[in-house]
């Protein structure tokens, strides 16, 4: 039989997994009642704590883990500094491990991060689909940034792709564009459908529709260049093209300076992610939806922070992306 865990005490005695672990651990702010409670749970389920859980109950080591995916830092790094302001704040320090999207080495980096006796989590994922969770018997809080966790239970952080679709779409209506085309992302990317969707509900309040074609696509300047070259011969009085991230946005421009087309007396162009290096290198730069990583990494701490005081959050929380305007919408203005 294995042994019971803190999260069936938890539902035993019908309190929050913090509580218990509070009433476990002797800590002042749980009530009488409620610490007898859990004891006896406790007892009839023959709960054995966790040494590393109590070490943990007993004294903050001062650090906190960040368990990435992404190889190139593209997203981890930013959330990285996020985080590191909040918790520089408060003289902690950060861990940075990265998992590199495999599943053995994930738990391996998790093994060694609690062997350090870490006071909390965040995990930050690749992409906007779900990930699997990390479980509920860590003996320290876990939040889930940019990729959430498929458990609605834990804390997760994502930005909101679909309002960022809608703000891109809000902004080119601004300008008096109104012929507007949509360059498809990677269909298997939960970040590719959530901006469309925002595209399209944007459109349809304003009573217009993407011109075709409506094909997705990949990640890629190639692909952008590819589906920029469609667009033009479908939609000749096409006058935006919103693209789905700032890679297909540079592959888009180019087709389009070789057929002649002015950015953005002819066609404005707007892209996703505001990545610095692709943005302000393109010509014009690129106008882009950031997806405000470093806020993201922020609240994440505070959501750690949160936790530690026995604070619980629950679920998926969008956060609110900002538009940098540049010069491929409107012409002479930068970052």
């Amino acid at each position: 039989m294995r042994p019971a865990t803190l999260k069936a005490v938890a539902a035993e005695a019908g309190v929050s997994l913090s509580t218990a672990s509070k009433a476990l651990n002797g800590r002042d702010e749980v009530g009488a009642a409620t610490r007898e409670r859990v004891l006896a749970a406790a007892e009839k389920l023959a709960f054995t704590p966790n040494p590393m859980a109590r070490s943990l109950a007993a004294a903050q080591s001062g650090t906190v883990g960040l368990l990435a995916s992404d190889l190139d830092g593209r997203f981890s790094i930013p959330i990285l500094m996020g985080a590191e302001d909040a918790f520089g704040a408060e003289r902690m320090s950060v861990f940075l491990c990265d998992a590199r999207e495999d599943a053995i080495r994930e738990r391996h980096h998790l093994q060694a991060l609690l062997a350090r006796r870490i006071d909390g989590l965040i995990v930050v994922g690749s992409r906007t689909d779900p990930r699997p969770s990390l479980g509920k018997d860590l003996p320290v809080p876990v939040v889930y940034a940019y990729a959430p966790s498929d458990d609605p239970s834990d804390t997760s952080l994502v930005p909101d792709n679909v309002s960022a679709g809608a703000m891109a779409i809000e902004h080119l209506l601004s300008l008096g564009r109104t012929k507007i085309a949509h360059i498809h992302g990677n269909d298997t990317y939960a970040a590719a459908h959530d901006r469309a969707v925002g595209i399209r509900q944007a459109l349809g309040e304003a009573g217009l529709q993407l011109l075709p074609p409506y094909t997705f696509g990949a990640w890629s300047e190639a692909w952008g260049r590819a589906a920029a070259k469609s667009i033009l011969a479908q939609s000749p009085d096409v006058d935006a093209i919103v693209c789905a991230s700032d890679q297909i946005a540079r592959g888009a421009i180019d087709s389009l300076h070789s057929l002649g087309v002015s950015i953005p007396d002819d066609i404005a162009v707007v892209s996703f992610d505001n990545w610095e290096i692709l943005a302000t290198g393109s010509l014009p730069q690129l106008t882009s939806v950031d997806m405000n990583f470093e806020a993201l990494g922020r609240l994440a701490a505070q959501r750690v922070f949160d936790s530690l005081a026995g604070k619980q959050f629950e679920g998926v929380e969008a956060l609110p992306c900002r538009l940098v305007v540049r010069g491929s919408s409107v012409a002479g203005a930068t970052s």
